[in-house]
């Protein structure tokens, strides 16, 4: 099973979502999309709640952009929620995905995609990250999506 396939049987709880061929690309298939479904899901302004959705491969772009936003200048945070709204193509029956829906995710929601994020687009052969100055291993929580915990310890 491709990281990318275990991605979407992991966060649905459902078989892998089918992967998406390109007819003239040898080798094997890459999966650029997955399906999930979110803990608890997000209610727009009419009561509807909205759980299943679909996550697309981050490019060189959709990473970049954000740091030029001025929200990404005042609070480096926001990168994450920039980023998610860029990736996540679909949520529900929602027209679109914009920041202020992720801004409106739960918690433990919003912690669920930025999963799903780091499993789809961080290079699974890459060695862990550590620390450059002592070699000790960086925590998976403070790598990538904004670079720290939402909540620090303690």
């Amino acid at each position: 099973m491709t990281l990318a396939a275990d991605v979407g049987a992991r966060s649905t709880g459902s078989p892998p979502v089918a992967e998406r061929e390109s007819s003239d690309a040898p080798g094997p298939a890459m999966q650029s999309e997955v399906d999930f479904v979110l803990p608890i899901g997000y209610r727009d302004e009419n009561g509807v709640v909205h759980r299943e959705g679909r996550m697309r491969l981050a490019t060189a772009r959709d990473e970049l952009a954000p740091l030029v936003d001025p929200r990404v200048a005042r609070n480096r945070a926001y990168l994450v929620v920039l980023l998610l709204s860029r990736v996540v193509t679909q949520l529900g029956s929602l027209p679109s995905v914009t920041p202020d829906v992720i801004e409106g995710l739960y918690a433990s929601d919003f912690g669920h995609l930025q999963a799903i994020y780091r499993r789809l687009n961080l290079d699974p052969l890459a060695p862990p990250p550590a620390c450059p100055s002592c070699g000790a291993p960086i925590p998976g929580e403070v790598i990538g999506l904004g670079g720290a915990p939402a909540t620090p310890p303690g």
